[in-house]
C-alpha cells in the first residue's frame, strides 16, 4: 500500500504518492498538482565514476505529447530530442539542487522527471521541481535538503503565486524562487521592467511560501526517508595541501593568479603545476589529485585576497566594471549588427528581420504558446576561450544563455501591430572571460536599434559575484565578475534591465543559499552598473532605434481585406496569389482574419502587389479608372486582366472614338491600356470603355 500526502498550495491541491511506482529507484514520487501529473525519480550509481574531478549530476525533464492529448508531428510520430523548454527546465531544476550534494561525491546521480499529464493551470515544470527535490530527499542519496520552489506572477499590481494559465498571459512578471529552510538558493525571472524594490519583495514573498512547502516535505521525509548511504570521498587530503604550500608558498600563488590577462594567468598556473608534478614525481597518490589540489589552492588564494584584502585578481575596485566598448554597423549587408566588449569578454550580435510567417512554430505541452516571434540564439565557439574542439551544435549552456538574453529583451519589443516582423538575433562569442550572456544582452539591444526595430528602451545586463566567509555577515559582493571570480566565487547573479526596471534575472550559486542583505546588495550593485553601461557606453554607440529598417532588410506593407474575399486573392489551388508573387517578386501572407502582409525589398514591387490585391477584393464601380492587360481578343471586343483572376471586357464600340472594323486595328495581345468602368450592362456584367477615359 502506497502512502499519500496532500497540502493546499496556492489554491490547488498538491499530492505526493510515495511507494506507488518506480520502486527500484533510490527515490521516487508520483506528483499531482491539480490534474498535472509528473513522475520524479532520483537514482545513484553504487560506485563513483573513475577519472573525473566533478560531481556527475544529470537532470532530465521529459515531455510526452500524450500529456496534452496530442500525437507528435513528423514522420516518426514519437518524441525526438528535448525541446528548448525541456532543456531550460532541466537547468532550473539542476541549479538549486547541485550545491546541496556533497562536493566530494563522485557517484553518478540522475534526476528523471516524466510529464504524464498537464493541467494548463498547474505548471508541470513547477511540479517537476518540487518532485525532484522530494524524490532526492526521501532517497538514500546524500543531499542537504529539503528545498522548495515557487513561481510568482504580477497581475494588476498584485503578486500571484503559482499563477494559472490565464494569469500567466497577463502577468508583468514570471519569477521562480527556490529556497532551503533558511535561505534563497535560486532565482530566475523575466519581467516587464519591474522596479528593483518590487522584485525583492516578490522574491521574499515566494521564500515565505516555500517554508510552508518545506515543512510539508519534512513530514514526508520523516515517515518515508531512507538513511543516507556512505560514499567514497574524493576530497583533497590536507597533507597534500601542506606539501604544496611548502613548494609553492602563498605569496608565489598570489603572484601567479593576480593578473588581468587570462592567458598569462593560465600560463602561470601551468608552470606552477609542472613545478609540483616534478616535486611529486615519485608519489602516484599525490599526482592523481594534483590538478584538483592546484585548483583548490587557486580558489583559496583568490577568495582570501578578495574577502580579506579587498583585492581582485585584475586589480579592480570591488564595484569597478572592466573596460567597456561598444559599436554598431561593423558587419555590412546584414539587417543590424553591434559589438559589445567588456574586458576580455566580447560579443558580436547580428539582427535579422523577416515576415511574421517566419516566426518559430512550437510543438510542446503549453497549449497557449504555439509560436515565437522573437528568437535569440547564442553561440560559444572554442576559439573564444583559446581552446580547440569540434563544434557539436548548441549545448544546454548555449541554449540557456540564449533564452536568458531573449527573456531580457522581449519586454521592450514593439507589438506585431507596431512592427509586423519576425526577429532573430544571434550572439557570436568572439572572446569569453565572464558573463557573456549579459554582454549578449547589451549587444542585442544595440543590434536591434541599428536594425530599425523600435524597441521601447535600451536593455543592459551585468553580473555580480560573491565571496563568503565563515558567517552570514562575512561576505563581499563583486560587480562585473570575470571568469576566475565566477569559478572560485560563490555566486553568479545576472540582472538585465532598462532604466525603469528589471527585465530578467538568473542566479547561480555554489553555497547553501543567500540572505536578504546579500540579495539586496547584489541587485543594487547591478542597478548601478547597468545604469552606467546604458548611459556611458551603449547610448554613445547608438542612442535610439533608427527611424526605419535598413536597405537590405525586407519592407512590409500591411493591409486588411474582407475575410470573405480571401478565396478570391488566393484563387483556385493558389493560382491567383502565386501569379501576383511571380509578377512582383514579393512574399505575401494572409491570416484568417483578413490581415495581409506584403514583404519585399523593392517598394515599387510591393506597392504593385498591394494594388493588385485591392483590385481583386474591390468590386468595380462606375467611373473607376483602371489599367489592364489585353489577354483575349474576340470579334466583339477585348478582355482585359486588371489583376490575376480579375478580368473585364471592352466592347469594340468602346475601344476608340473613331470607327474601327476590328479589334486588332487598335489592340494586340499583351497591350496595357487604361479604361473607365461604365457600370453594369443589362445582363449584370461590368463593362469598360477606353474611349471615355478622361484625357
Amino acid at each position: 500500500m502506497y502512502k499519500k500526502y496532500e497540502m493546499e498550495l496556492a489554491g490547488r491541491t498538491l499530492r505526493v504518492d510515495v511507494d506507488r511506482v518506480a520502486k527500484q529507484a533510490n527515490g521516487a514520487v508520483l506528483m499531482h498538482y491539480g490534474d498535472t501529473t509528473v513522475l520524479c525519480t532520483a537514482t545513484a550509481s553504487e560506485k563513483p565514476r573513475e577519472g573525473i574531478d566533478f560531481f556527475p549530476l544529470s537532470v532530465e525533464y521529459n515531455e510526452r505529447m500524450y500529456a496534452v492529448g496530442k500525437i507528435p508531428g513528423g514522420f516518426n510520430k514519437r518524441e525526438g530530442k528535448a525541446s528548448e523548454n525541456a532543456i531550460l527546465t532541466d537547468r532550473v531544476i539542476d541549479r538549486p539542487m547541485r550545491p546541496l550534494f556533497p562536493k566530494d561525491y563522485r557517484n553518478d546521480v540522475t534526476l528523471e522527471n516524466l510529464v504524464l499529464s498537464v493541467d494548463q493551470d498547474c505548471a508541470p515544470e513547477l511540479t517537476a521541481m518540487l518532485g525532484a527535490a522530494i524524490a532526492t530527499c526521501i532517497s538514500d542519496i546524500p543531499f542537504d535538503g529539503p528545498i522548495s520552489t515557487t513561481q510568482v506572477g504580477l497581475v494588476d499590481g498584485q503578486f500571484v503565486f503559482n499563477p494559472t494559465a490565464a494569469q500567466r498571459e497577463v502577468s508583468d512578471m514570471a519569477l521562480t524562487v527556490a529556497s532551503t529552510k533558511e535561505k534563497v538558493i535560486m532565482i530566475e525571472a523575466g519581467a516587464k521592467e519591474v522596479p528593483e524594490a518590487q522584485m525583492i519583495e516578490a522574491i521574499f514573498a515566494a521564500h515565505e511560501l516555500n517554508q510552508k512547502v518545506i515543512a510539508f516535505i519534512e513530514t514526508i521525509v520523516a515517515e518515508c526517508g531512507k538513511p543516507k548511504h556512505t560514499y567514497e570521498s574524493f576530497a583533497v587530503p590536507q597533507e597534500l595541501f601542506d606539501e604544496i604550500q611548502k613548494i609553492v608558498p602563498p605569496e608565489e600563488m598570489e603572484t601567479a593568479v593576480f593578473t588581468d590577462d587570462k592567458q598569462t594567468r593560465e600560463e602561470n598556473i601551468r608552470q606552477v603545476t609542472e613545478k609540483l608534478a616534478e616535486a611529486f614525481a615519485d608519489n602516484e597518490a599525490y599526482l592523481a589529485k594534483l590538478d584538483e589540489a592546484v585548483y583548490q589552492y587557486q580558489k583559496k588564494t583568490v577568495r582570501k585576497m578578495i574577502l580579506k584584502d579587498h583585492k581582485r585578481p585584475d586589480g579592480r575596485a570591488i564595484d569597478e566594471i572592466r573596460p567597456l566598448a561598444a559599436e554598431v554597423d561593423l558587419i555590412p549587408r546584414v539587417h543590424g549588427s553591434a559589438m559589445f566588449t567588456r574586458g576580455q569578454t566580447q560579443i558580436c550580435n547580428i539582427a535579422t528581420l523577416a515576415p511574421l510567417s517566419e516566426a518559430q512554430r512550437l510543438d510542446g505541452l503549453d497549449e497557449h504558446e504555439t509560436s515565437k516571434r522573437y528568437m535569440h540564439h547564442y553561440n560559444f565557439p572554442s576559439y573564444s576561450v583559446g581552446e580547440t574542439r569540434p563544434s557539436r551544435g548548441p549545448g544546454r549552456r548555449e541554449i540557456g544563455h540564449g533564452a536568458l538574453a531573449e527573456r531580457a529583451l522581449i519586454p521592450v519589443l514593439p507589438s506585431e501591430a507596431e512592427f509586423p516582423y519576425a526577429i532573430r538575433t544571434v550572439s557570436e562569442t568572439f572572446e569569453s572571460n565572464g558573463s557573456t550572456s549579459q554582454a549578449s544582452v547589451c549587444a542585442s539591444s544595440m543590434s536591434l536599434m541599428a536594425a530599425g526595430v523600435p524597441i521601447k528602451a535600451a536593455v543592459a545586463g551585468i553580473s555580480a559575484g560573491l565571496v563568503t566567509g565563515e558567517t552570514d555577515d562575512d561576505y563581499l559582493v563583486l560587480t562585473d565578475i570575470q571568469g576566475l571570480e565566477d569559478f572560485f566565487g560563490d555566486m553568479d547573479f545576472k540582472v538585465a534591465g532598462t532604466h525603469k526596471g528589471i527585465t530578467a534575472i538568473q542566479m547561480d550559486i555554489k553555497i547553501h543559499g543567500l540572505t536578504r542583505p546579500i540579495i539586496e546588495e547584489a541587485i543594487a550593485a547591478t542597478k548601478k552598473a547597468r545604469t552606467y553601461i546604458l548611459d556611458e557606453v551603449m547610448a554613445k554607440a547608438i542612442a535610439e532605434p533608427r527611424p526605419e529598417v535598413g536597405p537590405y532588410a525586407p519592407k512590409i506593407i500591411l493591409m486588411q481585406i474582407d475575410p470573405q474575399k480571401i478565396g478570391d486573392v488566393v484563387g483556385q489551388r493558389g493560382k491567383t496569389i502565386n501569379a501576383i508573387i511571380e509578377e512582383t517578386g514579393v512574399k505575401i501572407d494572409i491570416e484568417d482574419d483578413g490581415s495581409v502582409s506584403i514583404c519585399g525589398t523593392e517598394s515599387e514591387a510591393m506597392e504593385r502587389a498591394r494594388r493588385l490585391i485591392e483590385i481583386i477584393v474591390t468590386d468595380f464601380e462606375a467611373g473607376q479608372v483602371l489599367e489592364g492587360k489585353v489577354v483575349s481578343i474576340k470579334e466583339f471586343g477585348a478582355f482585359l486582366e486588371f489583376a490575376p483572376g480579375k478580368e473585364g471586357m471592352v466592347h469594340i464600340s468602346k475601344i476608340s472614338k473613331q470607327h474601327i472594323k476590328q479589334v486588332e486595328d487598335v489592340l494586340t495581345m499583351g497591350d496595357v491600356v487604361k479604361v473607365v468602368c461604365l457600370g453594369k450592362d443589362k445582363m449584370g456584367r461590368f463593362s469598360f470603355s477606353m474611349k471615355d477615359v478622361a484625357e
